[in-house]
């Protein structure tokens, strides 16, 4: 049986910005990051995907890729909030070892840094939603990184799913409703929702939302309650599950986050 370990990582941001409602594309350098923690004792890959150096992420999960589930690897996407830098690693490689089921890899994406400003203000540009002197939206990074662990071990494409708190769920909802995504489950946490920003919901048909959301977070709780109403109409599977304690990681962390990989995973079996 896997340890638990209890952990409170407070990604809440200056009061200062609070007018704001917590926009993630206005989340300052400051932000919060986890807090220190003792590395895991699993296996972590530092890659590129396709050799491009602004494309990093880890790869985590098993030391051999050869022996995986015989459908292949269930794989879980993981855009950091906060500043989405690689500093969060320790934090999902304890994801990996208190809130997944059998038969996952991790790919944890770092954001890439086009300028000062774009970090701090927003850190996961999209296609709606771009910079100036980006070289690639958040959707195609997703995308491109998908396909590199594509090339290195079998994954059940059936079983593609997204994690993302704060600044990264904005990025999250977006390459979940891209017309070519391979995203089929999306985990989004203490974050906005602003359709206007968007792809058309429509496109989220049949693919899975879990929101997770406190009623004290400085973000309302109607960005939550519009994205499970608004993504159900246009025909998606969603559930917006609530904990206490405001914006950042309270209470049972890890429990809550596999209780959305369960429930993501439940909405992928036949029915």
């Amino acid at each position: 049986m896997r340890t638990h370990i209890a952990l409170c990582i407070m990604l809440s941001w200056p009061s200062s910005t609070a007018e704001s409602a917590g926009d993630p594309q206005k989340t300052p350098a400051s932000a919060t990051q986890p807090a220190a923690q003792t590395q895991p004792a699993v296996d972590s890959r530092d890659l590129r995907a396709g050799d491009d150096e602004n494309k990093r992420y880890f790869l985590i999960g098993p030391g051999d890729l050869t022996k995986g589930p015989a459908g292949g690897f269930k794989l879980l996407l993981v855009l950091p909030g906060g500043d989405g830098s690689a500093e969060f690693q320790p934090f999902v490689k304890h994801i990996y070892e208190n809130s997944m089921p059998p038969g996952y890899l991790i790919a944890q994406l770092v954001a890439p840094k086009w300028s000062d400003d774009q970090a701090t203000r927003l850190v996961w540009p999209t296609k709606l939603s771009p910079w100036e002197g980006m070289k690639f939206s958040t959707e195609e990074f997703i995308s491109a990184v998908v396909d590199d662990v594509k090339k290195r071990c079998k994954i059940d494409a059936t079983h593609i799913f997204t994690l993302s708190w704060s600044s990264s769920g904005p990025a999250a909802y977006a390459a979940s409703l891209d017309e070519k995504t391979q995203i089929t489950g999306s985990l989004v946490a203490m974050s906005v929702f602003k359709p206007d920003q968007l792809p058309d919901l429509k496109l989220g048909k049949d693919k899975s939302f879990y929101i997770l959301h406190s009623p004290q977070d400085k973000i309302p709780i109607r960005f939550a309650e519009a994205a499970r109403d608004q993504l159900a109409a246009a025909g998606a599977k969603t559930k917006l599950q609530t904990y206490e304690g405001g914006h950042g990681w309270h209470g049972d962390v890890y429990g809550n986050i596999r209780a959305g990989i369960v429930w993501l995973e439940q909405q992928q079996a036949p029915h």
